[in-house]
């Protein structure tokens, strides 16, 4: 599913987010969040999943102190990103003997 994701500590509130969105008509999947392939998931947060707008899963997160995962769901990932320019030198550099 692509939409926007938001991260909370525990499975219930995983599933209270869960079933409100259901209840609102858009699609939700709750699983572990996964760190750097580790097995062992007793410690790890709890990652929604859906295809409701982003406005919408933050205020539910607001209420269960979760946070939105700007890196994989909100951001548009077409976008471009802008370009820097990088500061040279404007003169050639001096030897002092």
């Amino acid at each position: 599913m692509t939409g926007v994701r938001g991260i909370v500590f525990e499975e219930g509130a995983a599933r209270d987010i869960e079933r409100r969105l259901r209840a609102d008509g858009y699609a939700v999947t709750v699983a572990r969040e996964r760190f750097a392939g580790e097995d062992d998931d007793e410690d790890h947060a709890w990652a929604v999943e859906t295809d409701a707008p982003p406005a919408a899963l933050e205020l539910l997160l607001d209420v269960h102190d979760g946070w939105l995962d700007e890196e994989t769901g909100a951001a548009d990932p077409g976008a471009k990103q802008p370009v820097v320019p990088i500061a040279l030198p404007d003169a050639p550099r001096r030897r002092h003997h």
